[in-house]
Order: C-alpha cells, then sequence, then structure tokens
C-alpha cells in the first residue's frame, strides 16, 4: 500500500479572469500574436483538493472531464511537467469541482493548471520559485503565468511579459452564451484585426478599453453579439479574452446583482468582484502561515 502525506484537505481556488482590454498587435515569424492585455482575477472560480502521494507517480483526477483525455488536460499535464522537477517520485489524487464554463475566455484551463501547479509545489515540498513556476505554467499556456503569480498584471509579448498594476476596485456581471470558442480558431482566423498600434501602460489605462477580437468574434458567434447587444443596454460592456463571455462593470454589487435578475432565462451568468490580488494567492499564504505556525 502507497504511503499517503497526512494532510488536511484543503480548497485550493482556481479563479476566473477578465482581460479588462486586450489588443492584437502583429503576429510573429513563429505564428504567435504580439498581445497587449490588462487582466484582473475574480473572486469566483473552479476548485480543486489535492491528496498528495509518496514513492508513486501515479496522477488521478475526479471527476474526468468529457472529452478531455489526460494527455490533453492542463491539470495532468502541469502535475506531470512539476513531477519532473522532483528527486524523488510523487503522486497525487486530485478532485476538481468545475464552475467555469469551458472555451469561455475567462480562462477556466488555465487557472485550473495554475493552481495544480502551484498547490503541488507547496505539498509536494518542491521548493520551485515563482520565476520557476511561471516558467513550466508558459510551456501549457500563455495565460497560466499570470494565475501563477497572482497579481492583476499588464501583459505583453504572448502574454508572458507581465507587469503588475492596481485596478479600481469594481463588481463585474459575467454573460456565458450557449456557445464554446476556440481560441486558436480566433488566432488563426485572416479576418482578425492585428495591427492596433502599440502603446504605453499610461495611455492605454487613460484610454477607451477595447477587445481586438469581438467583431470578429461576434461574426462568427450571433450568440456572443445577442448577449453583448443585451448587456450593452445596462453598462458599458465588452468580451474578455477570445470570447465567448462578454462582461459588465458596475459600482457595487448590488447594482450588478438587479441586472443578473433580468438576464434572459436560460442565460448563464454569474457576478462577481475584481480582485488584484488573486484568491490562489490569498490560500497560499494562509497555508503557508499555517504551516510555520505548527512547526
Amino acid at each position: 500500500m502507497q504511503d499517503t502525506i497526512r494532510q488536511a484537505p484543503i480548497r485550493w481556488p482556481a479563479p476566473a479572469k477578465l482581460n479588462l482590454f486586450l489588443h492584437v498587435n502583429g503576429r510573429r515569424p513563429d505564428g504567435y500574436h504580439e498581445l497587449q492585455t490588462l487582466f484582473i482575477f475574480l473572486n469566483h472560480g473552479d476548485w480543486l483538493e489535492f491528496e498528495p502521494l509518496a514513492d508513486t507517480d501515479l496522477l488521478t483526477l475526479s471527476p474526468a472531464i468529457p472529452g478531455v483525455p489526460d494527455e490533453q488536460n492542463l491539470i495532468i499535464r502541469a502535475a506531470r511537467l512539476l513531477q519532473g522537477r522532483l528527486p524523488s517520485p510523487m503522486g497525487a489524487h486530485i478532485r476538481l469541482e468545475k464552475v467555469l464554463p469551458m472555451g469561455g475566455g475567462i480562462g477556466g484551463g488555465s487557472s485550473d493548471a495554475a493552481t495544480t501547479l502551484v498547490a503541488l509545489n507547496h505539498l509536494w515540498q518542491a521548493g520551485l520559485s515563482e520565476d520557476e513556476l511561471a516558467e513550466l505554467g508558459v510551456q501549457l499556456g500563455a495565460d497560466v503565468p499570470v494565475f501563477v503569480r497572482g497579481r492583476a498584471a499588464f501583459a505583453e509579448g504572448v502574454g508572458e511579459k507581465l507587469q503588475p498594476v492596481e485596478v479600481p476596485s469594481a463588481w463585474y456581471l459575467v454573460l456565458k452564451p450557449d456557445c464554446h470558442v476556440a481560441t486558436a480558431a480566433v488566432f488563426q482566423d485572416p479576418e482578425l484585426p492585428r495591427n492596433t498600434p502599440r502603446m504605453t501602460l499610461h495611455n492605454l489605462l487613460e484610454g477607451v478599453w477595447k477587445n481586438d477580437c469581438e467583431l470578429l468574434v461576434k461574426k462568427r458567434h450571433p450568440e456572443v453579439a445577442n448577449a453583448l447587444g443585451w448587456l450593452l443596454e445596462y453598462a458599458p460592456s465588452r468580451m474578455t479574452g477570445t470570447g465567448a463571455c462578454v462582461f459588465a462593470q458596475f459600482e457595487d454589487e448590488v447594482a450588478a446583482r438587479k441586472v443578473l435578475a433580468r438576464v434572459p432565462e436560460g442565460w448563464d451568468g454569474f457576478v462577481a468582484k475584481g480582485e488584484n490580488i488573486s484568491p490562489l494567492f490569498v490560500t497560499l499564504q494562509q497555508v503557508s502561515d499555517w504551516g510555520i505556525a505548527k512547526r
């Protein structure tokens, strides 16, 4: 029987993100796109629990995500990458409570991967630094490093060049149209605008925020156009990431929930607070402090 490291179950958050703006500045020779975007976190997302195992590299995930084999699952792939940095075999039983929609542009898969890296680095006592975890994360997806680092950030390059920022507190209503938008398809589409001039962070923060992917996605997915058109009746609204989710910003929770109550029947949506510090980062600090206190 494998020895199990005794540790009380901890619920690790994998929060959603919003791209408050997203500019596509050009395409590189390798096919990747140069971007400028602003990430914030939401106090809403998936949850993961990890039961670390010693002397084995066994990794299990429950429940399995339908249609996503282990070799494509970002949670398993993240754990495998971290295993490769361990001096001795370690495994884990992983439980996922899936809240965020797939193909929504709010970072569900990337956030799950980052939480896996951060949590197992702690539970396996791997000792990797934040920079090292971010380097592993970028192998899984351009959005993973921002979740690993846990701070609202201005991102450039393919999303890997991060500069922490402070965004004024706000509440957001997020709607998920009934469609799946594939990020790769958006960036491969010849109609995607790729010529937004690069700007300084100061000018971007002072300017009008937009998403260069929005017009294309609305054209390809009428459900996104319908949701955005409805939401614009109540507040300034735009799409996050490559979609399909759209969001509106409100000064307080009450105002956001009043609009959520009017959402047409059959539409999915939620209200969440924007956070400059990721709930994952907060949990890591709490767990680390608890560990120090117990020694």
